[in-house]
């Protein structure tokens, strides 16, 4: 799709979130046209009771951000500042609630894990945002997996080396189509679970979060200009674990569909 169409749709999120209505006409009209030697396709996300899509600018994820998990893990949730990372926006899969979707069961790993996780898509931006401006951004939450190759990670992670391999791959974030947040309201507690052949393996809530989705975006802010199309994946309880083939995941968190995807 050409660059001035993705410039419309980035405008039409954050017309959404701002209560207006959009005016796909306006960038198209006034931007020169761009010829490219071939097309690289866009990532959209489709919103819950709406004909329009949400263009995904990028995907952060936030480390160790329950107490549990971080121990886990083997870090320490009382002195460790949040961390993020990024995965490519081809890593999406949609999965329309009610359905099964197949999840291919990636190359180079023997141990892939399972995290369900909290994701908010932001259509308003900017730098440096007060806490208390924060949530402003958001336009909607769903349900997320954040599907890793750990043994490619921890290998990684052992010889202090950058772990995009285990975490930033094809069809590594599975999730369900946006739910508006003046809809479902903004979710700072309720249950999050994920069951994997129908047996319960994640199980927390979501106000045991160490930094929640406003410090989240707060933090990120300061690092990085945020704008509308960005996403967050804001973190995983305990109990992660690994799947393998034939796996069916059942994704939850309470106020959201439940997403569901079989390891193929």
């Amino acid at each position: 799709m050409p660059t001035n169409k993705r410039r419309e749709l980035l405008q039409a999120a954050a017309a959404i979130a701002a209560g207006g209505v959009a005016n796909p006409g306006t960038t198209a009209d006034t931007t020169m046209s761009i010829r490219t030697m071939f097309d690289v396709p866009d990532t959209y996300i489709p919103i819950a009771g709406s004909a329009e899509q949400f263009p995904v600018r990028r995907i952060y994820c936030i480390g160790r951000n329950y107490a549990a998990h971080a121990r886990e893990m083997g870090s320490d949730p009382n002195r460790e500042p949040p961390f993020f990372f990024q995965k490519p926006t081809d890593a999406i899969q949609i999965v329309p609630p009610g359905e099964t979707i197949d999840h291919p069961y990636p190359t180079l790993t023997k141990n892939y894990h399972y995290e369900v996780e909290l994701v908010a898509a932001l259509a308003k931006g900017g730098r440096h945002i007060p806490l208390d401006r924060a949530l402003d951004l958001v336009y909607a939450y769903t349900v997320g997996l954040d599907m890793t190759r750990r043994d490619l990670q921890r290998a990684m992670g052992d010889e202090k080396k950058p772990w995009e391999i285990g975490k930033s791959f094809d069809h590594s974030a599975p999730l369900g189509p946006l739910q508006p947040a003046q809809k479902v309201g903004h979710l700072k507690e309720g249950a999050i679970w994920l069951k994997v052949n129908g047996q319960i393996k994640q199980n927390a809530n979501l106000n045991q979060m160490i930094w929640s989705v406003a410090e989240q975006i707060s933090k990120l802010s300061e690092a990085f200009e945020l704008a509308p199309g960005d996403i967050i994946y804001s973190g995983t309880p305990e109990n992660v674990g690994p799947v393998v083939k034939g796996d069916v995941i059942d994704a939850h968190i309470d106020g959201l569909p439940d997403i569901r995807v079989r390891i193929v």
